[in-house]
Formats: structure tokens, C-alpha cells, sequence
């Protein structure tokens, strides 16, 4: 089989060797392409941001897309930022978000509030959204309170709910306290100021009581916020609190005045029970005593210390006596053994 060949500047060429060299020559670009971020270079040097080619080389040797890193250090130079690549660069392979950081410092220099790129980059490196943290503190946000409820000390409970208004202090926005902080702060502010007020009307007469207190008390410290105001959107009457305290209170007591009543009750009855038992244990000896009678009557009559005739009046004066007695009970009503009641 014969082979084509090509003749070029005098020298001849299989065709075999020829389409090697093309298809060696493809992949080396191929591959010179992929390592080399060629286009990013072009936009850079047409954006007249300075990047090294090596460097951007660099960026795919440490496994960094050139692109997240080129796009934002344009945007950076030409909104007038002293940013280098090597900043961003360490910020991406933190973790972070360079392409909002770069926003952020964008939106911190056209309102001057003086926003550097360690602390934009430690805002966004601990969590925080630092372009929505800017964006607040050039249009501060209204946090609205759930419903408070508190109690003045007429016992008059009220409802109120607040509007505070806040901005971000970016300079404790690392390490400072959110917005739940400044919700349970205002709520503790407000619950204090209808506290210590003597009428519940003192509070709806002047409903700026509560703010002017609450702003006194200084309750954005410690917080990523600064406190503008706090405005009382709404104050309503509740339940009164106090009657319902007193009138528990008075349930409880009737409850122990009872339990007293009954336990004096049961105390009166169990000692009522132990009299009558006292008075059977009392008539049985009187029983046993009038059993011993006729045999004390039978020693004296044999010792001659009492006459026949001693004996039988005796007797007379005996019947005489429980004849008086019975004609006496005649129209009551008898007695209960078991008890000693009448029935």
C-alpha cells in the first residue's frame, strides 16, 4: 500500500506525520489554554488592572477560579479600592465571599463610612451578610416587637407593641449581639416602664413615656445595632390583673378558712365521742357500784349493824324515789342506749 506523502520547502512529508503533529499541537494548546486564563488576562489588561499571568497560572495551580477573583478586583479598581489580588485571594481560599465583600466596600466608599477590606472580610468570614450590613447602615430597617404585655400597679394590665428603628454598627457587627437581643431588650423596657407606673391611664396619656425610658436605658450595647428610636405603634387595655389576683386570693383563703372549720369539726366530734365513752365507762362503774349494795345491806344485817326494820324502810324510800323518777319522764322522749340522744 502505498503512502501519501507532501512535499514542503523541499522537504517531503508522510501525511501520517503531518496530522501528529496538528493533533500534538492542539492539545498543547488545549492544555497551554486551560492552565493560562488567556481571556481574563485580555479583560484585565483592557480594564488596566494590573494581573500577573504567572499569578493567574498560580490560581489554577491552588485549585482558585481566576474568575472569582479578576471579575471582583475590576470592579474593585474601577470604583477607586486599593485591592490587591493577593487579599482576595485569601479570602476566597478562607471561605469567603469576595464577590460580595468587593460590593460591600463599593457601596461602604460611595457613602464614606470609612469600611476597610480586614474588617469587611472578617464581617463576612464570621457569618454576616456585609454588603446587607452596609446597605443598613446608610437605610436603617424597623424591627417591629411582638405584642408585650405588662401590668401597671393599679393591677390594670396593657398591651403594647413597638417599632424600633435600627441601623448597623459595623464596627461590632463581629462578636455582637442580633436582632433577637434588641427585641428582648425593648420587651424587658417596656414591661419596667408600665411596672413602675402608678395608673395604667399614666401610660395611655403618654404613650412616648415608654420610648423616651427604653432609649434612656441604652439597649444597643453590646449589639451589632445602634438604636435610632422606638416608636409605641399600639397600647391596649388588657384584663385587670389585680382584681383577678385578689379575687384567687380570696378563694384561697375561704379554701383555709374551711379546712380550719372542718378540722375544729372533727376535733369537736372526736372529743364528743370520747365524753360519751366517759360517761358509759362512768355508768358502769356507778353499775358495778349499786352491785355491791346488797351484799354491803346483807354483811350489816348479819353483823347486826343494821335492823329489819332499817331495811325495810330503806326500801320504801328506794320505790318512793323511782316512782317520782318515772312520773317525771312521763311525756319525754326516750333515749337512744347506743348513743344517750334522744330520739
Amino acid at each position: 500500500m502505498g503512502q501519501s506523502k507532501i512535499e514542503l520547502g523541499g522537504i517531503t512529508l508522510d501525511l501520517f506525520v503531518i496530522l501528529l503533529i496538528v493533533g500534538g499541537a492542539i492539545i498543547l494548546l488545549s492544555l497551554f489554554f486551560s492552565f493560562v486564563p488567556l481571556g481574563l488576562w485580555i479583560s484585565a489588561l483592557a480594564s488596566n488592572v494590573k494581573v500577573n499571568m504567572i499569578s493567574l497560572v498560580g490560581m489554577r495551580l491552588r485549585r482558585v477560579t481566576p474568575s472569582r477573583i479578576v471579575f471582583p478586583l475590576i470592579k474593585a479598581t474601577k470604583a477607586g479600592l486599593d485591592v490587591n489580588v493577593t487579599n482576595l485571594e485569601a479570602h476566597y481560599l478562607a471561605g469567603g465571599n469576595v464577590d460580595r465583600v468587593v460590593d460591600a466596600l463599593i457601596a461602604a466608599h460611595r457613602a464614606e463610612l470609612g469600611l476597610t477590606f480586614q474588617r469587611a472580610a472578617a464581617i463576612d468570614l464570621a457569618g454576616r451578610n456585609v454588603l446587607e450590613a452596609v446597605q443598613m447602615s446608610v437605610n436603617p430597617r424597623v424591627i417591629e416587637t411582638p405584642i408585650v404585655a405588662a401590668v401597671a400597679k393599679d393591677g390594670i394590665e396593657l398591651r403594647a407593641k413597638a417599632r424600633v428603628t435600627v441601623r448597623a454598627n459595623i464596627e461590632r457587627l463581629v462578636g455582637g449581639a442580633g436582632e433577637a437581643t434588641i427585641i428582648a431588650r425593648v420587651g424587658e423596657g417596656i414591661v419596667t416602664t408600665v411596672g413602675s407606673s402608678e395608673s395604667h391611664k399614666e401610660v395611655l396619656e403618654n404613650p412616648d413615656r415608654i420610648s423616651t425610658t427604653v432609649l434612656n436605658k441604652g439597649l444597643d450595647a453590646g449589639t451589632a445595632f445602634e438604636i435610632l428610636s422606638i416608636d409605641i405603634a399600639d397600647v391596649d387595655v388588657g384584663r385587670n390583673i389585680g382584681a383577678r389576683l385578689q379575687m384567687d386570693q380570696a378563694e384561697a383563703d375561704k379554701n383555709i378558712a374551711q379546712a380550719k372549720a372542718s378540722e375544729r369539726r372533727f376535733a369537736a366530734l372526736a372529743r364528743e365521742q370520747e365524753m360519751k365513752a366517759s360517761v358509759q365507762e362512768m355508768r358502769a362503774r356507778v353499775v358495778e357500784a349499786e352491785a355491791e349494795v346488797p351484799r354491803a345491806m346483807a354483811e350489816a344485817l348479819r353483823a347486826g349493824k343494821l335492823g329489819v326494820m332499817d331495811f325495810y324502810n330503806l326500801q320504801n324510800m328506794l320505790a318512793d324515789t323511782e316512782m317520782r323518777q318515772n312520773i317525771s319522764k312521763i311525756g319525754q322522749r326516750p333515749e337512744d342506749p347506743s348513743t344517750g340522744s334522744k330520739k
